[in-house]
């Protein structure tokens, strides 16, 4: 696959250049970038801990959803890059709340994809960790009727029993990860019990704003959708308490639709 520099000198395309292109952009040349290439670009790195990589999507000014859904903020390049980080990933964290509104079910993987991932030592399909303190899921969701491994639910002691149970009869892996909601720590505890160094959080806002503040998260891949929303979207991290980290830009990906594809890494203390 082709992928032009674009914009940027120093940005690499995930498509060939588009007649559709307009503007004063400037194309500064060309390069190839394969599929084994892009995958060194997104590895993990080689840690005995858990590592916690968050992926977002959002649009220029900001918004993560339109009409209450990331899906109108998607492109080629922002799809291609979501499909492979979850082939990267142990496991794949999200809220209870973003899986209700996006409608999760289990990761897809393709047969090279799963003979990829036994090659590099994972599982042939990475679960899919769903965080809800009360376990408010629904047990005939696609999370349940439309996936390869069962769902992991990570919940608070102050769940409901009964929907423990329902969750668990419907072949739920439920982990008690808090007494009265689930703490960052307890959630990357019982991601270090399982081996999970290779973790990716797919939001909401109101898991990855807790996240942040407890000062756990290692990595952000954010891409930039070229569109201007308004309105009163949520933005990325939500949170009753700030938090300073600072990252650095481990690389910027650039498509010519206009896609921006970032990937940021905290910095080392000191």
């Amino acid at each position: 696959m082709i992928f032009s520099v674009y914009l940027l000198d120093n940005a690499t395309h995930l498509t060939p250049a588009s007649p559709a292109t307009s503007g004063n952009a400037t194309e500064y040349g060309r390069g190839e970038l394969t599929r084994d290439e892009l995958t060194r670009l997104y590895a993990y790195p080689d840690v005995t801990r858990p590592w916690l990589r968050i992926n977002f999507v959002a649009s220029i000014d900001g918004a993560i959803a339109v009409d209450g859904s990331s899906g109108g903020l998607g492109t080629p390049a922002d799809k291609s890059v979501f499909g492979l980080l979850r082939q990267l990933a142990d496991v794949v964290v999200v809220g209870a709340g973003t899986a209700r509104a996006e409608n999760y079910g289990g990761v897809r993987t393709s047969a090279a994809a799963r003979d990829r991932r036994v090659t590099g030592g994972l599982a042939p399909v990475p679960p899919v960790a769903v965080v809800s303190a009360r376990a408010m899921i629904d047990p005939d969701s696609r999370l349940f009727t439309d996936t390869a491994v069962p769902p992991i639910v990570v919940t608070s002691d102050d769940a409901d029993p009964v929907r423990v149970r329902r969750l668990t009869e419907a072949g739920a892996d439920v982990v008690v990860a808090g007494e009265r909601t689930v703490t960052s720590a307890g959630l990357v505890d019982f991601l270090a019990e399982r081996g999970f160094t290779r973790v990716l959080c797919e939001g909401g806002p109101g898991l990855v704003g807790q996240l942040i503040a407890d000062d756990v998260v290692d990595e952000l891949c954010l891409t930039t959708s070229p569109l201007l929303v308004g309105g009163g979207a949520a933005r990325l991290a939500v949170s009753d308490h700030t938090a300073r980290i600072s990252m650095a830009p481990a690389h910027v990906l650039a498509d010519t639709d206009g896609t921006i594809l970032t990937r940021w890494v905290r910095v080392a203390a000191g």
